[in-house]
């Protein structure tokens, strides 16, 4: 473990959203908005060059403040397992906590485990059980990069973040700008109040009845796996099988024979 971080502090800089702030304070030059649409586009493709050959995932969002002995941790642990039963890979926010806890579960089944990570000043850097990851600047950047290589999402308990990234999924659902893909709210203790205000939106009609069906309401790993299971085709895994690297391009499948590193 202590190898590890001293590996990591020697490529991970936590530096911040510098440009994102300068760019939601208001209208800017002509060129600084050009500048900052060509960051963003640099940003999206260094994100798709990292996860594009990683094969269909399934992301788990969730806190990056629980330790290993908290009940959550072990519960994302054995689902980053089951996860890799199916033949998926796990995806996670690529940080601590939940995140490091469903990457763990999955490398330990010899399965692929990946990570999307967001550089903060605080808190986030990339876990030890990752085959390969990404540093992101943008937050808005990664939510679409977490989104565009699942086919399956779990909810374990979190902050701000993670219910961000909740209602930001169920919303694309909601709105058709995705397909159904099963997401699972997890930990009906933790997130009780939670499913009891989404089901006062659909009382207030502010949702329609067939919203609040959008996404499974469970703390068992076992009902979890199977709705996964029964919601997602086995289409899904030819599909990305066709998708080859190309040399040319310097792309690259995971190679478990080398050292991780980021992209």
């Amino acid at each position: 473990m202590e190898k590890h971080n001293n590996d990591i502090s020697k490529v991970f800089s936590p530096l911040g959203s510098v440009n994102a702030k300068r760019f939601f304070n208001g209208p800017h030059s002509r060129w600084h908005e050009i500048i900052f649409l060509a960051d963003v586009v640099k940003e999206f493709i260094k994100g798709m060059r990292a996860l594009h050959f990683v094969g269909p995932c399934i992301t788990v969002f969730g806190s990056a403040r629980f330790d290993e002995a908290h009940p959550y941790y072990i519960l994302a642990r054995q689902l980053g397992r089951k996860i890799s039963e199916l033949g998926f890979t796990t995806m996670t926010g690529g940080g601590p906590g939940i995140m490091e806890a469903a990457n763990r579960g999955a490398k330990e089944h010899g399965g692929t485990s990946v990570g999307c990570n967001i550089v903060l000043a605080h808190e986030q850097k990339p876990n030890q059980y990752l085959d390969r990851w990404v540093d992101i600047d943008y937050f808005f950047i990664r939510k679409v990069l977490l989104t565009k290589y699942s086919y399956g999402f779990i909810v374990m308990p979190g902050g701000y973040g993670t219910l961000d990234e909740f209602f930001e999924t169920i919303e694309l659902i909601q709105t058709s700008k995705i397909q159904k893909f099963p997401v699972i709210l997890f930990g009906k203790d933790y997130h009780s109040a939670l499913f009891n205000h989404i089901e006062n939106l659909k009382k207030e009609k502010t949702i329609d009845k067939k919203d609040a069906d959008i996404f499974l309401f469970t703390d068992s790993v076992e009902e979890t796996i199977e709705y996964i299971r029964a919601n997602t085709e086995e289409t899904i895994r030819k599909k990305h099988n066709k998708i080859r690297p190309k040399r040319l391009f310097g792309e690259a499948k995971i190679s478990y024979n080398r050292k991780r590193k980021p992209n």
